[in-house]
């Protein structure tokens, strides 16, 4: 069974002026997600700077949205690390507090053979009882979860339910989603890539650009599995300037400028992240203005 259909958002962790996590903040943005149709929260990813959360603040976060999500919509948390033991203790604790999945991206700096990356994943698997999403981001880890690896874990592991797949590579996408014939459910991780992954028979996106617009990206993933494709790709083509422009720096740089934009004051980030370059916050506040939403 899929853990959600439609647009998930990557949301961002809100920071006080000092650093701290803005939990109220927090609060804010997970009713604002939820009264503009998004399908699911996913808290604690890329997005989220789970990276430089403590285990502590990475738990509360996780803690915090299951309780004020309370049920209304699914609540996937984020819970991989380059390290199996402290996923299966984030994972672990992340079900206890009643989270609906877990996202588990692909080991990082010291990565993973695909042999490695089998016992990684479905070691993390059997110590949960809840479905995980695999999260595949080359880019970031410097690892790749070929499709061959992806088809074999989902038919050893039943809580190996999905994948998030952000390798940018529409043609392994493809070969996934030959290889495992619906076994596995397919996320898009890019927002320029909605329509051509839901082409291939995915069941939505884990959004960044949800953050900014919530309703546009829940309606663009809605048309198509309404069958309405023009639609769905007329949203899609609409949306890419400013899903360029939150990409421009290192994501979330540009998205939590943008949601402050917006006055949603998400704070600052946490070092190495920094503050938007100028020329690229101008770039930004135009495809804003220009999408609508500034």
């Amino acid at each position: 069974m899929s853990i959600f259909t439609g647009a998930g958002v990557a949301i961002v962790t809100p920071m006080n002026s000092d650093g701290s996590v803005n939990y109220n903040k927090l609060g804010e943005l997970i009713e604002f997600q939820i009264a503009n149709k998004t399908d699911c929260i996913v808290i604690c990813g890329t997005t989220g700077e789970a990276s430089t959360l403590s285990h502590e603040e990475h738990l509360e976060c996780i803690r915090y949205t299951v309780e004020k999500v309370a049920g209304r919509i699914p609540v996937v948390a984020g819970t991989g690390s380059n390290c199996t033991e402290t996923a299966i203790y984030l994972s672990q604790e992340a079900e206890k507090y009643g989270a609906d999945g877990l996202l588990l991206v692909t080991p990082y700096y010291n990565k993973a053979t695909q042999n490695g990356l089998i016992a990684h994943f479905t070691t993390i698997a059997k110590s949960v009882n809840i479905p995980i999403i695999l999260y595949n981001v080359p880019s970031r880890t410097g690892c790749n979860i070929l499709p061959e690896t992806v088809a074999k874990m989902a038919d050893e592991c039943e809580n190996i339910v999905a994948i998030k797949e952000a390798s940018g590579n529409i043609s392994q996408v493809a070969k996934v989603a030959q290889l495992t014939q619906g076994r596995i459910d397919i996320y898009s991780g890019n927002d320029d890539q909605i329509v051509p992954v839901l082409s291939l028979g995915g069941k939505g996106v884990i959004s960044v650009l949800s953050n900014v617009a919530p309703k546009q990206t829940h309606d663009m993933v809605a048309e198509y599995l309404a069958g309405n494709v023009q639609e769905s790709l007329r949203l899609q083509l609409e949306a890419i300037d400013l899903v360029d422009a939150l990409f421009c720096e290192v994501n979330p740089i540009p998205v939590k400028a943008a949601l402050n934009l917006m006055g949603m004051e998400a704070g600052p980030l946490r070092m190495p992240l920094t503050t938007m370059e100028d020329k690229n916050q101008e770039r930004l506040a135009k495809a804003m203005k220009e999408y609508g939403i500034l």
